[in-house]
């Protein structure tokens, strides 16, 4: 007959620089996820007022297209001389002098 001695299982116990890992392992598991929400709300939120100051340069764009045509409209001879004959006055080409140029 053999007799086994039932063995004691050692327990282990940490040591101060594994506890020590352990913890920043957990605080960096714990942090990554938290920094990847963070960073794509970030993202998120300037992509939102990118897109709000993209709108409000097209509004401007055609805002300004708007009065450009009116002020060549406005500046045309036609327009010209039916303002000087409402209010009566000659139209003489060569009393006209251009802005801009010498």
């Amino acid at each position: 007959m053999i007799i086994v001695k039932a063995s004691k299982s050692k327990k282990y116990k940490l040591l101060k620089g594994e506890k020590f890992m352990y913890f920043l392992l957990f605080l960096m598991l714990l942090a990554v996820p938290i920094f990847n929400v963070f960073t794509s709300s970030l993202l998120s939120e300037s992509n939102t007022e990118l897109e709000r100051i993209k709108s409000k340069i097209n509004t401007q764009e055609l805002t300004n297209q708007g009065l450009s045509m009116q002020i060549d409209e406005l500046t045309s001879l036609d327009n010209i001389e039916a303002i000087a004959e409402e209010y009566s006055l000659s139209y003489n080409n060569s009393n006209i002098k251009t802005v801009g140029e010498e």
